[in-house]
């Protein structure tokens, strides 16, 4: 069994089909830099270092970093940061005029916390293929009017177009996680500008204040963020929208016309 630090979140990856099917889910990088998150002990780097024009790999754990370091020492390509993800700035990774491919295996306790993050840095990033805790994969690709839809979904949907590729067993790692795990590819396609949003921090934050309580109706949430009753029949009818819906019945379109109302 390989050692674990166990507030790192680590389940190294370890089922070599499984390795070589998140790899080839990014397609062809001989051109690309490719931005890996938690390498661990170089399960899928191994596959891209041979692939890759650029491979950058952001590891946090001090003692798995001079091992990758080592590893790769014959594979100029290859450049392993000793950081947390989420304090590096993923656009200074990326050469002037490029956008990045990245990849990698999210921690469970911080997955919503990266996918902020990559979303933040949009700007740098085309694809990502990336490994997260099943019931999480389901809330991020859940299509509006579906139970899994809810803040995650909306938040990730308007950056990017998400589709789960395959889940694995826990067996699939070493050690085993006590869950099971999908790997999700999100193609970054921000739709604020197609919506016709200029505040995206705005937008961001009635998103959060329509699902506050997701089994209240819309209007309650509302409400309770502080809109009055006649801001929010007003805006429900300008954006054809009945005032007992609730949040996770409205499609990102719908949204938005909300928002603008609003």
């Amino acid at each position: 069994m390989q050692p674990r630090k166990p507030k790192l979140g680590q389940n190294f990856l370890v089922d070599d089909n499984a390795r070589h099917r998140i790899a080839d889910a990014l397609g062809d990088v001989s051109q690309r830099t490719v931005i890996e998150i938690g390498p661990g002990h170089g399960a899928i780097t191994t596959i891209l270092a041979e692939r890759a024009k650029r491979l950058v790999c952001i590891e946090l754990d001090r003692s798995l970093a001079p091992e990758l370091r080592f590893k790769f020492r014959n594979h100029p390509n290859v450049e392993i940061i000793e950081a947390d993800v989420l304090q590096t700035d993923l656009t200074a990774l990326v050469p002037a005029g490029e956008k990045a491919l990245l990849i990698g295996n999210l921690p469970y306790y911080i997955t919503s916390d990266i996918l902020l993050h990559l979303f933040a840095h949009e700007a740098a990033l085309e694809l990502a293929v990336v490994m997260m805790q099943r019931e999480v994969a389901d809330r991020v690709a859940a299509e509006p009017g579906t139970r899994d839809f809810g803040l995650l979904g909306a938040t990730a949907q308007m950056h990017a177009q998400a589709n789960a590729l395959f889940t694995l067993p826990p067996a699939a790692f070493d050690p085993p996680p006590d869950v099971y795990s999908t790997v999700l590819r999100l193609a970054f396609a921000p739709r604020f500008d197609d919506l016709g949003i200029t505040d995206r921090k705005g937008f961001d934050r009635f998103l959060k204040l329509s699902f506050q309580q997701k089994r209240k109706t819309l209007s309650n949430n509302l409400r309770a963020a502080g809109y009055t009753p006649d801001q929010i029949a007003a805006a429900c009818a300008a954006a054809g929208i009945e005032s007992s819906t609730r949040a996770e019945a409205l499609p990102l379109d719908r949204f938005a016309k909300l928002f603008q109302a609003i």
